[in-house]
């Protein structure tokens, strides 16, 4: 007899696809166009969008393939972990699209949209923040599930800064970068409200093997390289130029800083001297996510490596140590540890920008800086815990369909596998 897979998503997936696309459509046919080359001051303008476009291209290989191959790492989710990664991003991608141009200041002309590279840009930084949010439910969700999670928490991004724009006056650069917080908390406030029994204290599927493991790696070498285009492509105006190539060098030194402590503490704290490749596989971009949120504010190359050495450091430990504790005691299961890779370095980031900042402040408005930078940590954590538990209160409805317990981490409950067909 056929073994009994999860329900079909036959009458839930197509259909929130086809009407999620119809309303993209109908919003793209009245309100976006593409920006004119007549608007466009035609000397400076065409080599900032030369610039601009291999940045692009760049951040384009790291949603698509970086984050779709790290996603690759379960022994039997590697067709959903790339799939339902193409999935997220792309409709994540339209959706901010939409979001930013209604709420965050741009160009407009008679209330239309214009879309540019740096639009662009700016909607796949936010549907990078929903692939992050996704690595904490990783194999516990179906794609509908996942869908409907990454347009909310794209909202609430897109929101987030918004309000720190608006009420904090905050830097736009600094406001998206805030991504890795936001989205990391997001997430895990999604898997601790849709948290199962059935996965303690570990689920007999989640688990890797050496091909996986490769895969996942290729996936981490695509981020890992193209994770300085990542920080700077925001950071494009003519009297900034300066700026840029120290964001450039800086996230590659604390990138190359990282990596090797890595590999350093998972050898470390191994019982047996071993190194733990799922351990690497993320711990290595930590000291891009961390510099990534104190860019703005540092200088030097030895702030860039030191920022990445202890982002590395507090990432490989925690996933050495504080994974199975929260499991335990907040009964919240954190899939690809987004905790300790984004949130935990982001904070770190967020918090060296501050030091940074008041070192080189005047005394007389050093409390009026703190008290900004510690509104705006408050504002996006508050922010991502609030929606995440709503999310995943939402998400938590039987009528999405969600997988039974035994059929997580598994491709067999969405994925056609033809040498599997039962023949009657």
């Amino acid at each position: 007899m056929a073994p009994q897979y999860a329900p079909s998503l036959r009458s839930r997936l197509p259909l929130v696809a086809f009407l999620l696309e119809t309303i993209f459509v109908l919003l793209f046919v009245f309100f976006v166009k593409i920006e004119q080359h007549e608007q466009i001051d035609r000397k400076y303008d065409s080599k900032l969008f030369i610039r601009s476009y291999a940045e692009f291209q760049d951040i384009h290989v790291m949603i698509f393939m970086g984050f779709g191959f790290l996603a690759t790492f379960l022994v039997r989710y590697g067709f959903s972990g790339s799939g339902f990664n193409v999935l997220l991003a792309a409709m994540a991608i339209q959706w901010a699209v939409m979001m930013n141009g209604f709420l965050l200041p741009q160009r407009h002309y008679r209330r239309e949209i214009h879309i540019s590279m740096k639009s662009v840009i700016e909607a796949e930084l936010c549907a990078a923040s929903a692939l992050v949010a996704m690595g904490a439910v990783h194999g516990k969700t179906n794609p509908v599930q996942l869908l409907l999670m990454a347009l909310v928490e794209v909202t609430g991004f897109v929101i987030n800064q918004w309000i720190l724009r608006t009420l904090l006056h905050a830097d736009p650069v600094y406001s998206i970068m805030l991504l890795h917080i936001f989205g990391a908390l997001f997430g895990v406030m999604v898997s601790w409200v849709l948290h199962r029994e059935g996965i303690n204290p570990k689920h007999e599927k989640e688990k890797t093997d050496r091909n996986t493991g490769l895969f996942a790696m290729l996936g981490t070498l695509f981020l890992w390289m193209f994770w300085p285009s990542f920080n700077s492509a925001l950071v494009y105006h003519r009297r900034e130029r300066e700026l840029k190539l120290t964001v450039i060098y800086g996230t590659y030194l604390s990138l190359a800083v990282s990596a090797v402590m890595a590999i350093s503490v998972s050898m470390l704290t191994n019982s047996k001297g071993k190194m733990n490749m799922v351990h690497i596989q993320s711990s290595a971009l930590s000291g891009g996510v961390a510099i990534g949120v104190a860019m703005t504010a540092v200088h030097t190359p030895w702030i860039a490596m030191t920022i990445g050495f202890f982002a590395s450091l507090l990432s490989a430990l925690g996933f050495r140590y504080m994974k199975d504790h929260m499991l335990f005691a907040f009964e919240c299961h954190d899939t690809c540890g987004v905790i300790n890779v984004h949130a935990i370095p982001g904070i770190l980031g967020w918090f060296a920008n501050l030091i940074l900042r008041l070192a080189s402040s005047e005394s007389t408005i050093a409390m009026r800086l703190a008290v900004y930078h510690i509104c705006v940590l408050l504002i996006t954590v508050c922010m991502s815990l609030v929606m995440g538990t709503a999310t995943g209160l939402f998400l938590k409805w039987s009528f999405w369909r969600p997988q039974q317990d035994r059929k997580c981490f598994d491709d067999q409950a969405f994925w056609e596998f033809p040498n599997l067909v039962v023949k009657k």
